[in-house]
């Protein structure tokens, strides 16, 4: 009897290590995109024009990349927000808020996300960002219903690791209070931290 537990308890631990594997290569399968190129996040040196959205026009975003924004946490911040705010530059009511100087935003499902600086004089000098990332093509989403008009429906977006909230089917609800800030950066190294320990403490039940 003991064998036989012995051995249904290795092969739940393979399962588990199997299954950490393909999380890991999940992660490395996705890129980290600094915004611009050298991920800098501030006002453009010519104000009539929009580095960061001819940037993102060259790029081919998938769902799980990310973006790196860098700026002083003191005096600016990303905001996440919907169409209308992203082109009239509302500060007010945005879907998220970075604000930790070093933010990493994960792109987790497929459509339009716009963003904006916290600081409502910069926004207008076109520090925004518009990206699209491509739909997944694969088997796993075929039975998932069509993803909206980006110019209909914000996006909703968390970081790794937290569930994002469902995209609205009507008009789009006002956050009566400011969102908290996020720590994008935070949440996406647990979360790899997390698969990887795993990964390891399966490795080393199953060397027993």
């Amino acid at each position: 009897m003991a064998q036989t537990s012995s051995g249904s308890n290795r092969k739940v631990f393979y399962i588990l290590g199997l299954f950490n594997i393909l999380m890991l290569l999940q992660n490395v399968n996705c890129c980290e995109y600094k915004i611009g190129g050298s991920g800098d996040w501030s006002v453009p040196l010519d104000d009539n024009a929009n580095n960061y959205n001819q940037w993102a026009n060259r790029s081919r975003f998938q769902i799980g990349d990310t973006l790196s924004f860098n700026y002083p946490a003191d005096k600016d911040s990303v905001l996440l927000v919907n169409k209308e705010d992203f082109d009239n530059c509302n500060t007010a009511s945005p879907i998220e808020k970075y604000c930790d100087g070093h933010s990493v935003v994960k792109l987790n499902h497929s459509g339009t996300f716009y963003f904006i600086s916290g600081a409502h004089d910069n926004c207008t000098k076109n520090q925004k960002l518009h990206v699209v990332v491509m739909a997944d093509r694969s088997n796993k989403t075929a039975a998932s219903p069509p993803s909206p008009s980006a110019d209909d429906v914000p996006p909703s977006l968390a970081p790794s690791g937290e569930e994002a909230p469902s995209p609205p089917t009507g008009s789009v609800e006002i956050n009566p209070t400011p969102a908290p800030c996020k720590n994008g950066a935070s949440s996406i190294v647990m979360s790899f931290v997390g698969s990887t320990t795993a990964f390891i403490g399966s490795s080393i039940i199953l060397g027993f």
